[in-house]
């Protein structure tokens, strides 16, 4: 039957030929079939047993594969079999080897499915567009396919590795083995997701014939600090670098390197070098955390230079959601595997994942396996930063344009009151800035780190480039330090490097202090860094981990001391919360689907381009309208020229009066056919909207907004209202560890020994005690000892003396703390003393005395029970203060039979 030039499968085919034709591929009809005219020819209506496939592929003379064609619109995956079909039926003279033919591609021109039957357990997939010839004509000389290689991988080697890694690469390569297209890993920050990424390349590299890796960082510093931790690393076995067996690429505006095994960008780079257009450096520089913005997904066509076979995986480390909503188009041109690293894995995250969460590793485990330091909380409220303040009229203050910082002064001729919402960014309190680092400072060597002399590595998270410059200025002030002592650290930081500040932060005494927007927010590592301050608000959960993250960093503390030469080690550390992000609502994530809040410059710009939804209309007239309340006379009189004759509340006006049911009812009758009313409210918005088509009109308005006057208030005192530990962590932990105590009870030999119950054994021992703690840090609870004596002194300071040394013993005086059976908590070392004492002299009364000799073992014996909490015969041959003394022959000398009822005893009377 003949088909009409307009018939769907014609269009669907007239897609296809224009899609194949730029993938490399010569279409042939059967009369015209010329194999030697080029390595891939695809050949139309290809004759077959059970009848003519679309397109039969022949690459290097022999067939290879075939295309079946669709209409657009067709749910294509019901189709497979009927190309699988066709290429059973295939002539049996053009097949010279078994498999030959088995490229299989379903496709409508708008949709592509792939499949090929050499693969273990062959299943389709949605691919961008037809592959190359020449990858087919490589993947027919190869003797198994990249799925099939993936089913022969050897074990992970894990020296090297921490568990939650090599669980990791693992778990991720069980993932692939299953045709699992993408698959996500939560790991902690400071757990090492860039060296399991690198350990993972390496692996299918060198493994499973893997081709190129493509991985993704958030911004242009991390992608640097990537390249160099994948040009550092040192597979385990090879005694090279990775550098010296695989080439690694920065991508850049030259595009990609054809040699590279590896190749590291942004997301926009990625997107820049796709569709060609430029993308200026400085642009890279920024986090999508900070600018990322509603816009429309962004559309790529296929390019001919970067085919979709250019990688075989994608690894995205700790993108912002964008990158799967906006920027969603660019991972999926790719023919690859997808793999994603994040700490906080968000509900959109495990959606474009498919919930595929192969590999967990929370912070809290990371904690207790000594990957990462914990944090305490430490609040500061001021009475500006909590409710704002109101400069009386009369006062002159400065004004300073935010985009060239000049400043004037202003008198004012009415009251200026503002709110903390307000603050440092139409507003800037020096002295609520200047309150809170006196709060630090007056905290630091009493509160936060006594016993320490020198100000511990610090990052101040600022909210724009203009507050960091604030900051820094005052911190210098305030610590009566010069200009090596605190840096501002961002992307203007003039005159410097930021990325060899970064380093003296990390590796030099100076800078003590850096104040950032969102350089050091994400994956920069600033291992001795002790305090994080936040004098910003984040909404984003996922980013507030991140930037809470750079402080968890573990450090030895021989490398903490080249750097602070006053600190023993790095157990915590400490967030400083001036502004209750501790205590806001996050936004972990928003559907994928939900109409997100476009950016100022961006609603402009759609409505100038055509966008006439009454949302839009509505949503700029109401910032238009909350703009001209913050503006001065001079930049009415510059828009009201500009728009001729139109201030901001005329242009939001006629925004509204476009919308507003009752002023379109003057101009036309509601009772008139429903297509004249619609043509009236087309034509009452496009009126409207006209005023925004002069570029110079929207171009003023953009930088109005942008500088819109920051007023400095100098002259509002402000208080500190209250600082202190946060309480809820404190809380918590104190919960938990309750919850535990009465639930593991019955189960655990050392609480049933401590809770007197009559079933158990009549002593302590090490083994009780060291079982005991290793269920306390084990999931649901994840609790050590340390954070739990802490957690008591900010509760009831009155009642906790003393430091926990990390002992067994502390386990046991917490419990019988926790259990009423103490009415203080302290170390059991600083009781030991006292009970020692005591029991010397009932010695005495008894009629035993002890030379000095045998005294110096007693006291021995104490010190050793003040720790482990029981001794035993073999610890008196073992233990080096024993063995220093003599041994166990030495103290059978000293004490003869008596010595094993000794031990019980002295040990009643010390612990139990």
């Amino acid at each position: 039957m003949e088909h009409s030039a307009f018939h769907p499968e014609d269009k669907a085919r007239s897609l296809i030929d224009r899609q194949l034709l730029a993938c490399g591929w010569l279409i042939q009809s059967k009369d015209e079939l010329n194999l030697g005219a080029g390595i891939g020819v695809a050949v139309r209506e290809f004759q077959t047993d059970s009848g003519p496939v679309d397109y039969g592929l022949f690459v290097g003379r022999k067939l290879c594969g075939v295309i079946e064609a669709k209409p657009a619109g067709t749910t294509l995956s019901g189709f497979a079999e009927q190309a699988s079909r066709y290429i059973a039926s295939v002539p049996k003279h053009l097949v010279r080897a078994e498999g030959q033919v088995r490229f299989e591609y379903v496709a409508s021109g708008t949709e592509t499915l792939f499949r090929d039957h050499a693969d273990p357990d062959p299943a389709s997939r949605r691919v961008f567009a037809f592959h190359r010839p020449e990858t087919l004509e490589r993947w027919l000389k190869e003797p198994a396919t990249l799925r099939g290689r993936l089913q022969a991988m050897p074990p992970v080697i894990t020296d090297g590795l921490r568990a939650c890694q090599s669980d990791a690469i693992s778990a991720l390569e069980a993932s692939m083995r299953q045709n699992r297209a993408r698959a996500l890993v939560q790991m902690a920050t400071g757990a090492g997701k860039t060296f399991t990424a690198c350990t993972l390349s390496y692996r299918l590299l060198a493994h499973a014939g893997f081709r190129r890796i493509l991985f993704l960082a958030d911004r242009a510093n991390l992608v640097r600090q990537t390249r160099d931790e994948y040009l550092a690393f040192r597979p385990p076995g090879t005694g090279r670098s990775f550098s010296e067996i695989y080439n690694v690429q920065k991508l850049g505006a030259a595009g990609l390197d054809k040699d590279a095994q590896v190749v590291i960008a942004t997301i926009q780079r990625v997107y820049s070098v796709l569709t060609g257009k430029e993308l200026a450096e400085e642009e890279e520089e920024a986090s999508s955390f900070e600018t990322a913005r509603a816009d429309t997904e962004r559309l790529v066509a296929y390019n001919p230079a970067i085919p979709i076979e250019s990688f075989d995986l994608v690894i995205t480390d700790e993108c912002h959601r964008s990158i799967y909503g906006t920027w969603r188009q660019v991972l999926d041109y790719f023919d690859a595997f997808i793999v994603g690293l994040t700490a906080t894995p968000a509900l959109h995250t495990l959606g474009f994942f498919g919930r595929n969460l192969v590999a967990q590793y929370p912070f809290e485990r990371s904690v207790v396996d000594g990957v990462n330091v914990g944090f305490d909380v430490f609040r500061i409220r001021t009475e500006i930063g909590e409710r704002g303040s109101t400069v009386k009229s009369g006062y002159e203050i400065p004004v300073r344009d935010k985009r060239t910082r000049a400043q004037r002064y202003e008198t004012l001729d009415a009251d200026f009151t503002y709110t903390a919402a307000q603050l440092d960014r139409t507003v800037l309190a020096t002295n609520q800035i200047r309150t809170v680092l006196d709060a630090y400072r007056n905290a630091l060597f009493t509160e936060l780190f006594p016993g320490r002399t020198e100000v511990p590595k610090t990052l101040i998270f600022a909210k724009d480039d203009h507050h960091a410059e604030e900051i820094t200025t005052i911190v210098r002030d305030v610590f009566g330090k010069g200009n090596d002592f605190a840096k501002k650290i961002t992307y203007k930081t003039d005159g410097a490097d930021p990325e060899g500040l970064i380093r003296a932060f990390r590796n030099d005494y100076n800078p003590r202090i850096a104040v950032t927007v969102d350089m050091i927010a994400t994956g920069t590592d600033i291992r001795p860094l002790e305090v994080v301050i936040f004098l910003r608000d984040v909404k984003s959960e996922l980013y507030f981990e991140q930037m809470k993250g750079r402080g968890a960093r573990i450090i030895s503390p021989d490398k903490l001391r080249e750097v602070t030469p006053d600190a023993d080690a790095k157990t915590r550390f400490v967030l400083i919360d001036a502004v209750g992000v501790t205590e806001s609502l996050k936004s972990v994530s928003q559907p994928l689907e939900r109409q997100r809040a476009v950016s100022f410059d961006r609603l402009i710009d759609d409505i100038a381009a055509g966008r006439r939804d009454d949302d839009a209309f509505a949503t700029l007239a109401g910032r238009l309208a909350a703009l001209d309340r913050r503006i001065g006379d001079k930049d009415r009189a510059a828009i009201a020229k500009a728009s001729g004759g139109l201030d901001l509340h005329g242009l939001a006006s006629r925004l509204l009066d476009a919308i507003d049911p009752d002023v379109l009812a003057t101009r036309v009758s509601p009772e008139a056919p429903e297509p004249e009313q619609q043509k009236v409210r087309d034509t009452a918005k496009d009126e409207a909207a006209a005023v925004f088509d002069d570029p110079a009109l929207r171009r003023l308005l953009k930088e109005v907004k942008a500088a819109a006057d920051i007023r400095i208030d100098t002259i509002s005192v402000d208080a500190v209202v209250s600082s202190g530990w946060d309480e809820k962590k404190a809380t918590d932990t104190i919960a938990r560890f309750q919850r535990f105590l009465a639930e593991r009870r019955d189960e655990l030999t050392a609480l049933q020994i401590l809770y007197h119950l009559p079933y158990a054994q009549r002593r302590l021992t090490y083994e009780a005690v060291d079982e005991l703690r290793e269920a306390l840090k084990r999931p649901p609870w994840l609790l050590e000892p340390p954070d739990i004596w802490r957690a008591y002194k900010r509760l009831a300071a009155d009642k906790v003396r003393g430091t926990p040394a990390g002992t067994l013993a502390d386990i046991v005086m917490l419990v019988r703390y926790a259990i009423g059976e103490a009415e203080s908590l302290e170390p059991l070392s600083s009781l030991v003393a006292g009970r020692f004492n005591l029991w010397l002299g009932r010695e005495e009364k008894a009629g035993r005395s002890y030379s000095d000799a045998q005294r110096n073992w007693l006291m021995a014996i104490r010190d050793h029970l003040a720790v482990n909490i029981e001794v035993r015969p073999e610890d008196l041959m073992e233990a080096p203060e024993f063995t220093a003394r003599g041994g166990i022959i030495r103290a059978r000398a000293l004490f003869g039979a008596r010595l094993p009822a000794l031990l019980d005893e002295i040990t009643d009377a010390l612990v139990a």
